[in-house]
């Protein structure tokens, strides 16, 4: 495989994966600037005498039930069990939280705004089908990072440039991350 290849398979992911990465850049960026979204969260009645047993083996079929007897027609793809509540998954549309209490069972529906979807999202906590999509996302970033420098550095006019921008890149890691 020649050069030419190698700059068009670049270009190519780079073109592909930019606009999810703006995407989370920009929420990422938002986040670290105060601006994290927020979850509407509403209370829900639940039905008198309602338990929930956190440590079950039929735990999902048992918040299945749960949500069905208060009358919510929610389906999640995973659960994540704390210690006293349990988070049905994925949390960046809307989602549920039952609490356990000494009188029973809370439930909450959480409505996410859009800044807060793109942060779950931008955690991992989206869709199976989306996680798996980030996976190959972050083996493409690399390729196109790996792929760009190897470019650079194989190119006798780009070379020099290429190893002063990756040592200034490095050096403002370095000092930012273990320095300062």
């Amino acid at each position: 495989m020649n050069r030419s290849f190698w700059i068009k398979a670049h270009l190519f992911a780079a073109a592909f994966f930019a606009p999810v990465l703006i995407v989370i850049a920009t929420s990422g960026g938002l986040y670290l600037l105060g601006v994290k979204g927020s979850v509407e969260e509403i209370t829900v009645p639940t039905p008198a005498g309602a338990t929930l047993n956190l440590g079950s083996t039929t735990l999902e079929a048992d918040v299945a039930g749960l949500l069905a007897g208060a009358g919510i027609a929610h389906e999640f793809e995973y659960l994540r069990a704390g210690q006293n509540s349990v988070t049905t998954r994925p949390t960046s549309t809307t989602y549920y939280v039952l609490a356990t209490t000494a009188e029973g069972v809370n439930i909450s529906k959480h409505e996410p705004s859009l800044q807060k979807l793109m942060i779950e999202l931008h955690k991992g906590h989206g869709p199976v089908l989306f996680k798996e999509f980030q996976k190959f996302m972050a083996a493409a970033l690399l390729f196109v990072l790996l792929s760009g420098t190897w470019l650079g550095l194989s190119s006798k006019g780009l070379r020099n440039k290429t190893l002063a921008t990756m040592g200034g890149g490095l050096a403002t890691f370095v000092a930012l991350a273990f320095l300062i």
